[in-house]
């Protein structure tokens, strides 16, 4: 508590007065002493309420009450057991809290996580420290009381919990999810049950999830993080891309895993917990706590390399188009874009002249054959016929002066009248000229 309330203080007279002064109204009690004398402080019924009304309203989840329970045959207390666990889980959260990782109202202990089938996975600390970039980090805090093999189940519970749906979900949405095991996947997080407890993790993948070992040795910590990776893998390792290019494309996928770092409470306690002291499964390397989260091999990479594939591949294929550009048989000049898809797409290669010629030897024979149709029309004109000037003569008709309708009417009546028999005389032959 001194550590988490005052990390600044050299010593912790100002968190012990203010717990006593707690215990003298009743709000607080000492439920043991560890053996190095720190005293495990809890809330009592009384305690319990007056936190509820000061931390619910802004949000902030109060994590069940320790009742005071004693064993009937020894009158000893009971449930002291997991004294050394809370204050591990305490020290945890005064060590993150002195790195600036996470405000004292932004820890909270104990938070079910309640799965399908109604267990409750319990997380130990729940950390929100969004301007250290951590909007959100589950911690499980191990002293070595449980078996690897446990840890590994309380790893796939977090990750079955990541793949739920809130119970007021989109019927569409639910039916899709019920239509294979993996259809979870294609539903967006947004619409998940994760995002109505947790802020956006601002990375890929499910809530983030840390394993500090504490009071243990260095080769059980190796042990139980070598079954963590091999027996946790299909809930905390990533997949590799489908991409258009697989060849170029080396970035990982992460989006439906869970983000796994382990450290431990003394290299907390020693280094600090803003120090290179974080490892991510499936890296060897330790990190800072951020730096572990990110996913540098992950979907920004994908984008990046998937962008420079496709560019390579359009470089590629223009090469390989430019290659292939026909050339002028009578200039060697190279097709224009236009001249090819002229002479090669069928509406207009019919009309496309001579198909082995480039653009401009085109245009010249256009100009030519039109330069010799003029030619040609002039010289039809020059030797034509010219053509009588002036009026046509009238015709002559019938009982008319020269020229006029009735002379013109007679000559024709001549004309068609057949050839009349000797010794006749035609009307047309007594007509007289007056």
């Amino acid at each position: 508590m001194w550590k988490l309330t005052r990390p600044d203080n050299q010593h912790d007279k100002l968190t012990r007065d203010t717990l006593l002064d707690l215990e003298d109204h009743q709000l607080v009690r000492i439920e043991s002493v560890q053996e190095d004398q720190r005293q495990v402080w809890v809330l009592t019924k009384r305690g319990h309420s007056e936190a509820k009304k000061l931390l619910e309203p802004k949000g902030i989840r109060v994590s069940a009450l320790r009742k005071q329970e004693y064993d009937p045959a020894t009158g000893q207390l009971l449930g002291t057991g997991y004294d050394d666990h809370a204050a591990a889980v305490t020290s945890t959260a005064a060590e993150l809290h002195r790195a600036g990782i996470g405000h004292r109202l932004g820890f909270q202990t104990e938070i079910g996580h309640r799965l399908g089938s109604s267990f409750v996975q319990r997380a130990d600390l729940v950390v929100r420290a969004p301007e250290a970039g951590v909007p959100v980090l589950l911690v499980e805090v191990d002293r070595r009381t449980e078996d690897a093999h446990e840890l590994v189940t309380k790893l796939r519970r977090y990750w079955e919990w990541g793949r739920l749906l809130p119970k007021d979900a989109h019927k569409r949405t639910v039916g899709l999810a019920r239509s294979r095991p993996d259809a979870i996947e294609h539903v967006d997080h947004e619409l998940r049950l994760w995002r109505r407890f947790y802020p956006p993790t601002g990375r890929e993948g499910l809530v983030p999830l840390a394993f500090v070992f504490a009071d243990t040795t260095a080769v059980k910590v190796a042990n139980t993080v070598a079954v963590l990776e091999k027996d946790g893998r299909r809930y905390w390792a990533p997949r590799r891309y489908d991409p258009l290019y697989a060849k170029t494309v080396t970035a990982l996928d992460y989006r439906q895993t869970v983000p796994v770092v382990i450290t431990t409470l003394e290299q907390l306690q020693e280094h600090g917990a803003g120090a290179a002291v974080w490892r991510r499964l499936g890296r060897t390397d330790e990190q800072t706590l951020t730096a572990a989260l990110d996913n540098p091999d992950g979907h920004d990479l994908y984008r990046a390399q998937e962008a420079h594939a496709e560019a390579e591949d359009q470089r590629r294929r223009a090469a390989e188009r430019e290659a292939r550009r026909p050339v002028c048989s009578r200039c060697g000049g190279k097709f224009t874009d236009e001249r090819w898809e002229e002479v090669t797409v069928h509406r207009t290669a019919v009309r496309a002249g001579d198909r082995s010629v480039c653009g401009p030897c085109r245009a010249d024979d256009v100009a030519r054959q039109e330069a010799e149709a003029e030619a040609e029309a002039a010289r039809r004109a020059v030797a034509a016929p010219p053509e009588p000037e002036g009026d046509p003569e009238p015709a002559r008709g019938l009982g008319r002066s020269a020229g006029g309708p009735a002379e013109g009417i007679g000559q024709a009546l001549l004309r068609e009248a057949p050839c009349p028999a000797p010794g006749y005389i035609t009307a047309a032959a007594t007509v007289s000229r007056t």
